[in-house]
């Protein structure tokens, strides 16, 4: 009778501590770490709004990739195999999803990025998913908002040679902008690169009228300093990986009036929970919220949906339920995740004025078929 009583209170104590580990793969030091906070940020609110599932705690365990791919593949190999994680969210630029999406194909654990947006992050893949639009869609509506809206006729693409993010957004753009009648020259640069002298003064020769910059948030303030520097008084246009407040920190006055492609604005929320987000994270943190923090707290409330769906944390389960999602009302819209993995959204374009990101268009998924 004693061992049947420990026997239950043992069954008991387990209950009691049980919890679902979530793991979040990002890249917390390094040359993209602005980007890993955001995010982190918005996986911290999203947990403080709902930290169970099933009846049980969920844990987050962060894991730093210090924005490298090799440390990426080893961060969510670590999580699987040493922390237990059912799910994990991440990474965030796309060459590191890349990387630890391989790793999270072959052990069957599902994988949600916020903001990879390369093409090839679910490509042939079962267990890796996004919440956010891809590089065809972006790069399409850059075209047409650069062609139609501003009547560019001319465009400079810089693009970052290691960056797969880059790379696949600016074969997107010039495809589109070509189509719609425009010229394009396209040159190349590396992260970390200081000096863009030689490549803007080939832009100007060119007669430029927009100079695009398909990379992350550093370059582009350098780059936008230097052109402005040159006398460069066109147009500067880039992809989501503008959306931090260190492009304004680092590129001053300098980066006022850029355009580029993204996913949500606080200032223009789009389904009842944008609303309760921006208000929420207002109050936690005492700024308005960007696009990286509601791409993660949609991340992770995308992943709790799919265990609730599954009702079970297996994670071949949970992947599965991942890819059945349909109209999931996030922060930064409204989500259905495709067969591929892949986001349907809208794409939003927001401007540099005033040292802030404001709201310039929005353009529909529907219309850039």
């Amino acid at each position: 009778m004693r061992k049947v009583f420990l026997g239950l209170l043992l069954l008991a104590s387990l209950s009691l501590f049980a919890v679902v580990k979530i793991g979040a793969l990002l890249p917390l030091t390094g040359g993209v770490s602005a980007f890993g906070d955001l995010v982190k940020k918005g996986i911290e609110l999203a947990w403080e709004e709902k930290n169970t599932v099933l009846g049980e705690k969920i844990e987050v365990v962060y894991m730093d990739t210090r924005s490298e791919k090799t440390e990426a593949a080893n961060g969510i190999a670590r999580l699987i195999d040493k922390e237990g994680v059912v799910a994990v969210i991440g990474e965030v630029i796309s060459g590191n999803s890349i990387a630890a999406g391989e790793i999270a194909e072959k052990k069957k654990v599902p994988m949600v990025s916020p903001s990879s947006t390369n093409s090839l992050v679910t490509q042939g893949k079962k267990f890796v998913s996004r919440v956010c639009f891809i590089d065809p869609l972006q790069g399409t509506a850059l075209a047409e908002f650069a062609a139609k809206t501003l009547k560019v006729k001319k465009a400079t693409v810089l693009t970052d040679v290691e960056q797969d993010y880059s790379v696949g957004l600016s074969n997107y753009f010039m495809e589109r902008f070509k189509k719609l009648g425009g010229q394009v020259l396209q040159l190349q640069y590396k992260s970390g690169d200081q000096e863009f002298s030689a490549q803007l003064s080939q832009a100007l020769a060119f007669g430029s009228e927009a100079i695009v910059v398909t990379g992350y948030y550093n370059e582009i303030a350098l780059v936008a300093q230097q052109a402005r520097a040159l006398g460069y008084k066109g147009y500067i246009l880039t992809g989501d990986g503008a959306d931090a407040p260190e492009l304004i920190k680092i590129g001053g006055q300098a980066v006022e009036g850029i355009y580029f492609s993204d996913h949500f604005h606080p200032d223009a929320p789009v389904t009842k929970r944008s609303k309760l987000f921006v208000d929420a994270f207002v109050k936690k943190y005492g700024v308005k919220p960007s696009t990286l923090s509601a791409l993660g707290y949609d991340a992770y409330m995308l992943v709790l949906e799919a265990i609730e769906r599954a009702k079970t944390t297996k994670p071949e389960l949970i992947a599965t339920a991942i890819r059945s999602i349909k109209n999931f009302e996030g922060a930064t819209g409204t989500i259905t995740i495709d067969s591929n993995g892949n986001a349907t959204k809208d794409v939003v374009i927001l401007t540099v004025k005033n040292g802030q990101f404001a709201f310039a268009a929005k353009i529909s998924a529907s219309a850039l078929k």
